[in-house]
């Protein structure tokens, strides 16, 4: 008898261990604490949704499409995003009328928003960037004082010419005029030269900051060199005239 329960490889005294050694086994199984998961989530106490823990209920789905809608599609929302009224409508009709809450309901807002960053946004946040260094605030104040300073200028060369004044004292025009063909370059081309050669950028009125990117510093030193050889030429010409022109006291 003890050999027929050797063959078959266990004894009444070892079913029992063993079933007891299962049945602790699956207690202490039960007993562990689940491991996290990176899809699950704690209970927000904040959080509008009503669904429990590690479950997303269509309910939420819908009040997050009117939520969309409300806070950047509707006209006069608290972050109203500027779109075609049809596209508006069509989005407005679908969420409240249709009861949809699926995410092609946005797909037109989504293509539209996309072309018009890719067509004008982009393109001029890299001429504003990437090939220049000013803001627009700081471009209109050069204006302002390029033309001041170049009214200066004129004014007072044709006050030195006509009192026949020295050309030793007439160079003092080199100062105003400098002043201005820099300001009104600065002005055009959207960059300071200087700025750019010391590798600075304007991100706000009078605030700036280190170009970091080796490609967008080149560009801007080469920019800056043009631009100055732009403005060293016409002050040039500007100073040579009025200087060497022949007085004449009237």
């Amino acid at each position: 008898e003890e050999a027929a329960h050797g063959r078959n490889g266990h004894s009444p005294k070892g079913s029992l261990t063993s079933a007891a050694s299962v049945s602790a086994g699956r207690n202490t199984t039960s007993n562990e604490r689940p491991r996290p998961s990176f899809m699950s989530s704690p209970n927000d106490p904040n959080s509008d949704s009503n669904s429990p823990a590690h479950a997303v209920a269509r309910s939420d789905i819908r009040q997050s499409a009117e939520k969309i809608l409300y806070t950047y599609l509707l006209p006069s929302a608290e972050r109203e995003i500027i779109l075609p009224h049809s596209i508006t409508n069509d989005i407005t009709v679908s969420i409240e009328e249709l009861g949809r809450d699926d995410p092609e309901v946005f797909d037109s807002a989504k293509d539209y928003v996309f072309q018009a960053m890719e067509r004008d946004a982009f393109p001029g946040f890299l001429r504003m960037k990437a090939l220049g260094n000013l803001v627009p605030t700081s471009t209109m104040t050069r204006l302002i004082i390029g033309l001041l300073s170049l009214f200066g200028g004129f004014w007072a060369a044709f006050i030195l010419i006509f009192l026949d004044k020295s050309r030793a004292t007439r160079c003092w025009l080199i100062l105003p005029f400098t002043i201005g063909v820099y300001a009104l370059a600065s002005h055009q081309y959207s960059l300071d030269p200087i700025m750019g050669l010391a590798g600075l950028s304007e991100y706000a009125w009078m605030n700036y900051t280190k170009i970091r990117e080796p490609f967008i510093r080149k560009l801007i030193n080469k920019r800056s060199i043009m631009v100055l050889g732009v403005t060293l030429l016409i002050d040039v010409a500007l100073c040579v005239l009025f200087i060497f022109v022949p007085g004449k006291r009237l």
